[in-house]
């Protein structure tokens, strides 16, 4: 670890347990490639490993964050939407979920979940919300689903009597089949209250099979699960699902802001529950 890394720990992550430095972890690389500075040295090695093989990757990444702020937008404005649970967060940046969702509409609640201390040390500290609404965050694990339905601050947060936005952004394809990431979702969405909505982005494993298959096998190779997904294999997600327009799309094709986007390696899809 560099000096500089040192005393990033101690200012930035004062306090948070259980810190490894030593080995990268998914949501400081998504850091890193974002362009951020809270990651230590093995994450920017691992980022610097997966930009070797696709140079566009950090437009990619950027890509997909802009995604989040376009799908949250929507909700709430088009869906009416107050009520988000996003799981995976990652180290805090620009347009967060309770951030683009307050200022459209301040009684709107978020409850952000990430199985990394660091996330969730940085998330306490920088995210505050409206007093109006609602902003929680939760050490969990999508990987055991029940701890984290049955949690205090989750139902502390949202009503479970009113639609919730399930969002699940670069997290899905850091599930191995073996972790049967459908059935996790599955039981997720069984959760979710009538009417509410699922989305999903991710890597897609069809866009330039050659490059993502190099991407995810230098992930690997770190200790890094990457799993990019093909169209037919995202869409097994929203099973019984009705889709948003316009369906399952390029990243960054889904309603976009303006036309001319870096293209992404990636699909994105919202679903709905189906009504009472």
């Amino acid at each position: 670890m560099t000096d500089h890394d040192a005393s990033r720990t101690t200012a930035s992550w004062a306090g948070a347990p259980d810190l490894d430095a030593s080995r990268p972890q998914s949501a400081r690389i998504y850091d890193y490639l974002l362009g951020g500075k809270d990651n230590f040295a093995p994450d920017r090695a691992v980022g610097d490993a997966l930009i070797q093989e696709v140079p566009a990757l950090p437009a990619m990444v950027r890509g997909q964050r802009a995604f989040l702020a376009r799908a949250v937008r929507y909700l709430v404005t088009e869906c009416g939407v107050r009520q988000f649970l996003d799981i995976g967060t990652g180290i805090p940046a620009a347009d967060n979920v309770h951030e683009v969702a307050q200022t459209l509409a301040p009684d709107a609640r978020v409850v952000y979940v990430d199985n990394d201390h660091i996330v969730l040390s940085h998330a306490r500290a920088l995210m505050t919300g409206t007093s109006e609404g609602a902003t929680a965050f939760i050490l969990a694990d999508i990987r055991d689903p029940a701890a984290l339905l049955q949690h205090s601050e989750l139902i502390a947060t949202l009503d479970h009597e009113r639609p919730i936005a399930l969002m699940l952004l670069g997290i899905v394809h850091h599930l191995r089949d073996a972790d049967d990431p459908y059935g996790l979702v599955a039981t997720l969405v069984d959760w979710l209250p009538p009417g509410s909505y699922l989305t999903i982005a991710g890597p897609a494993s069809d866009f330039d099979p050659e490059a993502m298959a190099a991407v995810a096998a230098s992930a690997e190779r770190s200790g890094v699960p990457y799993v990019a997904r093909s169209r037919e294999e995202t869409l097994r997600f929203f099973t019984g699902l009705d889709l948003v327009e316009p369906g399952i799309v390029p990243i960054q094709e889904w309603r976009p802001d303006e036309p001319g986007a870096p293209e992404v390696y990636g699909w994105a899809v919202m679903g709905r529950t189906p009504p009472r």
